[in-house]
Protein backbone atom coordinates (compact mmCIF):
# COMPACT_ATOMS: atom_id res chain seq x y z
CA UNK A 1 0.00 0.00 0.00
CA UNK A 2 2.87 2.10 0.87
CA UNK A 3 5.99 3.03 -1.10
CA UNK A 4 9.51 2.85 0.88
CA UNK A 5 10.10 6.30 -0.36
CA UNK A 6 6.29 7.61 0.32
CA UNK A 7 6.97 6.01 3.85
CA UNK A 8 10.45 7.76 4.41
CA UNK A 9 8.78 10.76 3.66
CA UNK A 10 5.34 10.79 6.12
CA UNK A 11 7.91 9.51 8.56
CA UNK A 12 10.02 12.66 8.09
CA UNK A 13 7.11 14.88 7.85
CA UNK A 14 5.95 13.45 11.76
CA UNK A 15 8.77 14.03 12.80
CA UNK A 16 9.13 17.71 11.66
CA UNK A 17 5.40 18.82 12.26
CA UNK A 18 4.45 18.97 15.64
CA UNK A 19 0.75 17.80 15.99
CA UNK A 20 -1.58 16.42 18.95
CA UNK A 21 -2.34 13.06 19.27
CA UNK A 22 -5.51 13.60 20.19
CA UNK A 23 -5.21 11.91 23.47
CA UNK A 24 -7.64 14.59 25.86
CA UNK A 25 -10.58 13.01 27.51
CA UNK A 26 -13.21 11.55 25.41
CA UNK A 27 -16.40 14.03 24.50
CA UNK A 28 -19.60 12.23 26.11
CA UNK A 29 -21.06 11.21 22.37
CA UNK A 30 -17.70 9.07 21.90
CA UNK A 31 -18.17 7.74 24.87
CA UNK A 32 -21.94 6.74 24.53
CA UNK A 33 -21.13 5.58 21.10
CA UNK A 34 -18.05 3.23 22.72
CA UNK A 35 -20.76 1.67 25.22
CA UNK A 36 -23.41 1.35 23.00
CA UNK A 37 -20.81 -0.61 20.66
CA UNK A 38 -19.54 -2.89 23.38
CA UNK A 39 -22.84 -3.55 24.19
CA UNK A 40 -24.29 -4.18 20.93
CA UNK A 41 -21.28 -6.45 20.49
CA UNK A 42 -21.44 -8.60 23.45
CA UNK A 43 -25.15 -9.33 22.19
CA UNK A 44 -23.89 -10.10 18.76
CA UNK A 45 -20.97 -12.09 19.65
CA UNK A 46 -20.62 -15.49 18.35
CA UNK A 47 -23.92 -15.77 16.20
CA UNK A 48 -23.43 -16.08 12.47
CA UNK A 49 -23.67 -13.66 10.24
CA UNK A 50 -27.69 -12.96 8.50
CA UNK A 51 -28.08 -15.16 5.31
CA UNK A 52 -27.60 -12.65 2.71
CA UNK A 53 -31.04 -11.22 0.54
CA UNK A 54 -30.11 -12.50 -2.38
CA UNK A 55 -27.63 -15.90 -2.29
CA UNK A 56 -26.55 -15.22 -5.47
CA UNK A 57 -25.57 -11.41 -4.48
CA UNK A 58 -23.46 -10.85 -1.06
CA UNK A 59 -23.75 -7.40 -2.10
CA UNK A 60 -27.81 -7.44 -2.16
CA UNK A 61 -28.14 -5.49 1.06
CA UNK A 62 -25.88 -2.12 -0.22
CA UNK A 63 -28.38 -1.06 -2.85
CA UNK A 64 -28.50 2.50 -2.67
CA UNK A 65 -30.29 4.36 -0.49
CA UNK A 66 -30.61 1.31 1.71
CA UNK A 67 -29.51 2.41 5.18
CA UNK A 68 -29.92 0.54 8.13
CA UNK A 69 -31.70 1.77 11.06
CA UNK A 70 -28.63 2.58 13.49
CA UNK A 71 -27.15 4.36 9.98
CA UNK A 72 -29.93 6.49 8.93
CA UNK A 73 -29.57 8.96 11.86
CA UNK A 74 -26.05 9.76 10.48
CA UNK A 75 -25.28 12.91 8.60
CA UNK A 76 -23.44 12.10 5.35
CA UNK A 77 -19.47 13.08 5.98
CA UNK A 78 -16.32 11.98 4.06
CA UNK A 79 -13.76 11.33 6.67
CA UNK A 80 -10.12 11.52 5.23
CA UNK A 81 -7.07 10.80 7.42
CA UNK A 82 -4.17 12.78 6.30
CA UNK A 83 -1.06 10.33 6.47
CA UNK A 84 1.68 13.09 6.37
CA UNK A 85 0.09 15.78 8.59
CA UNK A 86 -1.72 12.99 11.32
CA UNK A 87 -5.26 15.13 11.24
CA UNK A 88 -8.32 13.98 9.79
CA UNK A 89 -10.57 16.55 7.46
CA UNK A 90 -14.63 15.88 7.76
CA UNK A 91 -16.14 16.76 4.45
CA UNK A 92 -19.89 17.95 4.03
CA UNK A 93 -20.72 16.55 0.40
CA UNK A 94 -23.49 18.71 -0.09
CA UNK A 95 -21.00 21.53 0.39
CA UNK A 96 -17.91 19.87 -0.47
CA UNK A 97 -16.34 21.95 2.02
CA UNK A 98 -14.16 21.01 4.95
CA UNK A 99 -16.60 21.03 7.92
CA UNK A 100 -14.05 19.87 11.12
CA UNK A 101 -10.40 19.17 11.23
CA UNK A 102 -8.80 17.43 14.31
CA UNK A 103 -5.69 16.14 14.99
CA UNK A 104 -4.96 12.06 15.88
CA UNK A 105 -1.86 10.09 16.55
CA UNK A 106 0.70 9.49 14.06
CA UNK A 107 0.16 8.12 10.69
CA UNK A 108 -3.16 8.15 10.39
CA UNK A 109 -3.98 5.46 7.84
CA UNK A 110 -7.52 4.07 7.41
CA UNK A 111 -10.81 5.27 8.58
CA UNK A 112 -12.50 2.23 9.24
CA UNK A 113 -16.46 1.23 10.14
CA UNK A 114 -17.16 -0.49 12.83
CA UNK A 115 -18.82 -3.91 12.54
CA UNK A 116 -22.63 -2.86 14.22
CA UNK A 117 -22.12 0.35 12.00
CA UNK A 118 -21.93 2.42 15.02
CA UNK A 119 -18.48 3.76 15.71
CA UNK A 120 -15.61 4.77 12.92
CA UNK A 121 -11.80 4.29 13.87
CA UNK A 122 -8.96 6.17 12.96
CA UNK A 123 -5.64 3.55 12.39
CA UNK A 124 -3.04 5.51 13.70
CA UNK A 125 -0.20 3.15 12.45
CA UNK A 126 2.85 4.62 14.22
CA UNK A 127 0.93 5.88 16.60
CA UNK A 128 0.12 2.64 17.92
CA UNK A 129 -3.75 3.61 18.55
CA UNK A 130 -6.94 3.72 17.32
CA UNK A 131 -8.71 7.02 17.64
CA UNK A 132 -12.71 6.06 17.73
CA UNK A 133 -15.28 8.90 16.30
CA UNK A 134 -18.70 9.32 16.38
CA UNK A 135 -20.75 9.65 13.39
CA UNK A 136 -23.65 11.26 15.01
CA UNK A 137 -21.79 14.06 15.87
CA UNK A 138 -18.37 13.99 14.16
CA UNK A 139 -16.80 14.54 17.32
CA UNK A 140 -13.40 12.05 17.93
CA UNK A 141 -12.81 10.35 21.27
CA UNK A 142 -10.10 9.28 23.39
CA UNK A 143 -7.28 6.99 21.28
CA UNK A 144 -7.32 3.15 22.24
CA UNK A 145 -3.82 1.85 22.83
CA UNK A 146 -3.20 -1.31 19.40
CA UNK A 147 0.04 -1.98 18.38
CA UNK A 148 0.60 -1.19 14.84
CA UNK A 149 -3.08 -0.70 13.51
CA UNK A 150 -2.20 0.10 9.83
CA UNK A 151 -5.41 -1.53 8.40
CA UNK A 152 -8.76 -3.34 10.39
CA UNK A 153 -10.81 -5.74 9.69
CA UNK A 154 -14.15 -7.27 11.68
CA UNK A 155 -15.11 -11.06 11.10
CA UNK A 156 -18.51 -11.63 9.40
CA UNK A 157 -19.99 -12.91 12.94
CA UNK A 158 -18.66 -9.72 14.69
CA UNK A 159 -17.17 -11.66 17.09
CA UNK A 160 -13.47 -10.59 16.13
CA UNK A 161 -11.36 -7.01 15.31
CA UNK A 162 -8.72 -8.17 12.86
CA UNK A 163 -5.88 -5.54 13.39
CA UNK A 164 -3.37 -5.52 10.08
CA UNK A 165 0.16 -4.78 12.21
CA UNK A 166 1.81 -4.23 8.91
CA UNK A 167 5.64 -3.57 10.32
CA UNK A 168 5.29 -6.73 12.75
CA UNK A 169 3.56 -9.13 10.41
CA UNK A 170 0.72 -9.89 12.15
CA UNK A 171 -3.15 -10.17 12.26
CA UNK A 172 -3.91 -9.77 15.57
CA UNK A 173 -7.28 -10.91 16.26
CA UNK A 174 -8.42 -8.82 18.97
CA UNK A 175 -12.46 -8.65 20.76
CA UNK A 176 -14.04 -5.63 19.16
CA UNK A 177 -15.37 -3.65 22.02
CA UNK A 178 -11.89 -3.70 24.37
CA UNK A 179 -9.58 -4.37 21.47
CA UNK A 180 -8.10 -6.54 23.80
CA UNK A 181 -5.92 -9.01 21.76
CA UNK A 182 -6.46 -12.35 22.06
CA UNK A 183 -4.56 -13.54 19.59
CA UNK A 184 -1.47 -12.85 17.32
CA UNK A 185 -1.19 -14.62 13.94
CA UNK A 186 1.89 -14.43 12.76
CA UNK A 187 2.69 -14.05 9.50
CA UNK A 188 6.18 -14.04 8.32
CA UNK A 189 5.99 -15.11 4.66
CA UNK A 190 3.51 -12.04 3.94
CA UNK A 191 5.63 -9.12 3.95
CA UNK A 192 3.63 -6.01 3.79
CA UNK A 193 0.21 -7.66 4.85
CA UNK A 194 -2.19 -5.05 4.34
CA UNK A 195 -5.60 -5.23 2.59
CA UNK A 196 -8.34 -8.50 2.16
CA UNK A 197 -11.51 -9.68 1.70
CA UNK A 198 -13.41 -12.19 2.63
CA UNK A 199 -15.16 -15.71 0.96
CA UNK A 200 -19.12 -15.33 1.12
CA UNK A 201 -19.34 -17.59 3.74
CA UNK A 202 -17.32 -15.75 5.74
CA UNK A 203 -14.72 -18.57 6.84
CA UNK A 204 -11.66 -17.66 4.42
CA UNK A 205 -10.20 -14.49 4.07
CA UNK A 206 -8.05 -13.45 0.93
CA UNK A 207 -4.39 -11.31 2.32
CA UNK A 208 -2.47 -9.25 0.45
CA UNK A 209 1.30 -9.17 0.92
CA UNK A 210 2.25 -6.42 -0.71
CA UNK A 211 6.13 -6.24 -0.81
CA UNK A 212 6.55 -9.89 -2.07
CA UNK A 213 4.16 -10.16 -4.25
CA UNK A 214 1.92 -12.91 -2.85
CA UNK A 215 -1.57 -13.09 -1.26
CA UNK A 216 -2.28 -15.75 1.81
CA UNK A 217 -5.51 -17.84 2.51
CA UNK A 218 -6.48 -17.56 6.41
CA UNK A 219 -8.54 -20.03 8.10
CA UNK A 220 -10.91 -17.41 10.33
CA UNK A 221 -12.70 -20.35 12.13
CA UNK A 222 -9.23 -21.71 13.27
CA UNK A 223 -6.79 -18.64 12.90
CA UNK A 224 -4.24 -19.56 10.96
CA UNK A 225 -2.55 -19.45 7.52
CA UNK A 226 -3.65 -22.19 4.89
CA UNK A 227 -2.02 -21.67 1.63
CA UNK A 228 -0.17 -19.35 -0.15
CA UNK A 229 -0.43 -18.16 -3.65
CA UNK A 230 2.58 -16.19 -6.16
CA UNK A 231 1.44 -13.96 -8.58
CA UNK A 232 4.38 -12.84 -10.01
CA UNK A 233 7.45 -11.36 -9.84
CA UNK A 234 8.06 -8.09 -8.80
CA UNK A 235 3.80 -7.78 -7.99
CA UNK A 236 2.41 -5.36 -5.10
CA UNK A 237 -0.80 -6.50 -4.58
CA UNK A 238 -3.08 -3.39 -2.51
CA UNK A 239 -6.97 -3.91 -1.96
CA UNK A 240 -8.88 -6.99 -2.54
CA UNK A 241 -12.91 -7.69 -3.06
CA UNK A 242 -15.00 -10.25 -3.83
CA UNK A 243 -17.24 -10.52 -6.77
CA UNK A 244 -21.08 -10.30 -5.99
CA UNK A 245 -21.31 -13.87 -7.03
CA UNK A 246 -18.70 -14.89 -4.76
CA UNK A 247 -16.87 -16.82 -6.78
CA UNK A 248 -14.12 -14.29 -7.75
CA UNK A 249 -11.60 -12.02 -5.92
CA UNK A 250 -10.35 -9.13 -7.34
CA UNK A 251 -6.55 -8.12 -6.35
CA UNK A 252 -5.25 -4.87 -7.51
CA UNK A 253 -1.94 -4.85 -8.40
CA UNK A 254 0.42 -1.22 -7.73
CA UNK A 255 3.28 -2.81 -9.49
CA UNK A 256 1.82 -4.79 -13.01
CA UNK A 257 -1.11 -2.06 -13.21
CA UNK A 258 -4.34 -3.89 -13.20
CA UNK A 259 -5.88 -6.65 -10.64
CA UNK A 260 -5.30 -10.69 -10.56
CA UNK A 261 -8.60 -12.72 -10.73
CA UNK A 262 -8.27 -15.22 -8.24
CA UNK A 263 -11.06 -18.13 -7.88
CA UNK A 264 -12.66 -18.24 -4.73
CA UNK A 265 -13.16 -21.71 -4.06
CA UNK A 266 -10.39 -23.17 -4.94
CA UNK A 267 -8.66 -20.41 -3.97
CA UNK A 268 -6.11 -20.48 -7.50
CA UNK A 269 -4.81 -17.72 -9.35
CA UNK A 270 -6.99 -17.63 -12.89
CA UNK A 271 -5.52 -14.45 -14.91
CA UNK A 272 -3.99 -11.14 -14.83
CA UNK A 273 -6.36 -8.12 -16.41
CA UNK A 274 -4.22 -4.86 -17.08
CA UNK A 275 -6.23 -2.09 -16.02
CA UNK A 276 -3.61 1.03 -15.32
CA UNK A 277 -0.85 2.15 -14.04
CA UNK A 278 -0.97 1.75 -10.16
CA UNK A 279 -4.01 0.10 -9.83
CA UNK A 280 -5.01 0.83 -6.27
CA UNK A 281 -8.36 0.48 -4.48
CA UNK A 282 -11.28 -1.58 -5.60
CA UNK A 283 -14.98 -0.56 -5.28
CA UNK A 284 -18.36 -2.41 -6.55
CA UNK A 285 -20.92 0.34 -7.85
CA UNK A 286 -24.38 -0.15 -6.15
CA UNK A 287 -26.33 -1.98 -8.59
CA UNK A 288 -23.09 -4.63 -8.24
CA UNK A 289 -22.61 -4.75 -11.69
CA UNK A 290 -19.23 -2.41 -12.23
CA UNK A 291 -16.03 -2.62 -9.92
CA UNK A 292 -14.43 0.90 -10.40
CA UNK A 293 -10.15 0.76 -10.10
CA UNK A 294 -8.45 3.73 -9.20
CA UNK A 295 -5.06 3.63 -10.82
CA UNK A 296 -3.44 6.28 -8.99
CA UNK A 297 -0.01 6.74 -11.29
CA UNK A 298 -2.20 7.57 -14.19
CA UNK A 299 -4.47 10.09 -12.57
CA UNK A 300 -7.61 7.23 -14.16
CA UNK A 301 -10.47 4.99 -13.00
CA UNK A 302 -11.08 1.89 -14.88
CA UNK A 303 -14.98 0.06 -15.05
CA UNK A 304 -14.79 -3.58 -15.03
CA UNK A 305 -18.20 -5.25 -15.80
CA UNK A 306 -18.75 -7.85 -12.86
CA UNK A 307 -20.41 -9.96 -16.03
CA UNK A 308 -17.98 -10.49 -18.94
CA UNK A 309 -14.95 -9.74 -16.13
CA UNK A 310 -13.43 -7.30 -18.11
CA UNK A 311 -12.92 -3.55 -18.41
CA UNK A 312 -15.48 -1.28 -20.44
CA UNK A 313 -14.15 2.59 -19.98
CA UNK A 314 -11.63 4.32 -18.23
CA UNK A 315 -12.21 8.36 -16.75
CA UNK A 316 -9.64 10.69 -16.39
CA UNK A 317 -9.40 13.16 -13.88
CA UNK A 318 -8.76 16.64 -15.48
CA UNK A 319 -5.20 18.10 -15.12
CA UNK A 320 -3.86 14.44 -13.71
CA UNK A 321 -4.35 13.46 -9.83
CA UNK A 322 -3.68 10.21 -7.70
CA UNK A 323 -6.70 8.72 -7.01
CA UNK A 324 -5.84 6.76 -4.06
CA UNK A 325 -8.58 4.90 -1.53
CA UNK A 326 -12.70 6.11 -0.48
CA UNK A 327 -16.10 4.49 -1.76
CA UNK A 328 -19.45 5.19 -2.77
CA UNK A 329 -21.92 7.68 -1.80
CA UNK A 330 -24.84 5.99 -0.53
CA UNK A 331 -26.93 6.87 -3.57
CA UNK A 332 -24.05 5.43 -5.49
CA UNK A 333 -23.98 8.65 -7.56
CA UNK A 334 -20.58 10.00 -6.81
CA UNK A 335 -17.72 7.87 -6.11
CA UNK A 336 -15.16 9.69 -3.61
CA UNK A 337 -10.96 9.28 -3.49
CA UNK A 338 -8.27 10.54 -1.92
CA UNK A 339 -5.57 12.17 -4.08
CA UNK A 340 -2.56 10.50 -2.21
CA UNK A 341 0.26 12.91 -3.68
CA UNK A 342 -1.64 15.99 -3.91
CA UNK A 343 -3.60 16.78 -0.76
CA UNK A 344 -7.16 16.48 -2.13
CA UNK A 345 -10.18 14.60 -2.50
CA UNK A 346 -11.81 13.89 -5.90
CA UNK A 347 -15.83 13.72 -6.29
CA UNK A 348 -16.68 11.81 -9.62
CA UNK A 349 -20.20 11.08 -11.24
CA UNK A 350 -20.75 7.36 -11.51
CA UNK A 351 -22.86 8.88 -14.23
CA UNK A 352 -20.66 10.52 -16.07
CA UNK A 353 -17.27 9.94 -14.72
CA UNK A 354 -16.76 13.45 -14.89
CA UNK A 355 -15.07 15.32 -11.71
CA UNK A 356 -17.58 17.32 -9.90
CA UNK A 357 -14.99 18.95 -7.35
CA UNK A 358 -11.61 19.13 -5.74
CA UNK A 359 -11.60 19.52 -2.25
CA UNK A 360 -8.16 20.58 -0.78
CA UNK A 361 -7.55 18.20 2.08
CA UNK A 362 -4.29 17.86 4.59
CA UNK A 363 -1.15 16.14 3.52
CA UNK A 364 -0.81 12.17 2.29
CA UNK A 365 -5.25 11.84 2.25
CA UNK A 366 -4.84 7.59 2.53
CA UNK A 367 -8.14 5.46 3.31
CA UNK A 368 -11.07 7.97 3.39
CA UNK A 369 -14.33 6.91 4.86
CA UNK A 370 -17.75 8.07 3.08
CA UNK A 371 -19.82 7.11 5.89
CA UNK A 372 -22.91 6.41 6.02
CA UNK A 373 -23.45 3.29 3.79
CA UNK A 374 -25.69 1.17 2.75
CA UNK A 375 -25.60 -2.68 4.23
CA UNK A 376 -26.31 -4.59 7.54
CA UNK A 377 -22.62 -4.68 8.75
CA UNK A 378 -19.11 -3.92 8.11
CA UNK A 379 -16.36 -5.79 8.19
CA UNK A 380 -13.85 -3.55 7.49
CA UNK A 381 -11.21 -1.19 5.84
CA UNK A 382 -13.17 1.78 4.13
CA UNK A 383 -16.56 -0.08 4.44
CA UNK A 384 -17.11 -3.21 3.01
CA UNK A 385 -20.56 -3.60 3.96
CA UNK A 386 -23.14 -6.91 3.62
Amino acid sequence: MRAAAAVALWVLGALIVLVGCGGGSAPKPARAAAARSSASRRRAGGRPPAPFIDPHNIYAADRAGDLSPVARRFPERVYVPNSASNTVDEIDPRTYRVVRHFAVGTLPQHVVPSYDLRTLWVTNDLGNSLTPIDPRTGRHGRPVPVLDPYNMYFTADGRHAIVVAEAHRELDFRTPHTMRLTKALHVPGCHGVDHMDFTASGTRALVSCEFNGRMIVVDLRRERVVKTIVLSAGAMPQDVKLSPDGRTFYVADMATGGVWLIGAHRMTKERFQPTGRGAHGLYPSRDSRVLYVSNRNEGTITLISFRTRRPFRKWRIPGGGSPDMGGLSASGRVLWLSGRFNAEVYAISTRTGRLLHRIPVGSGPHGMCVWPQPGRYSIGHTGILR
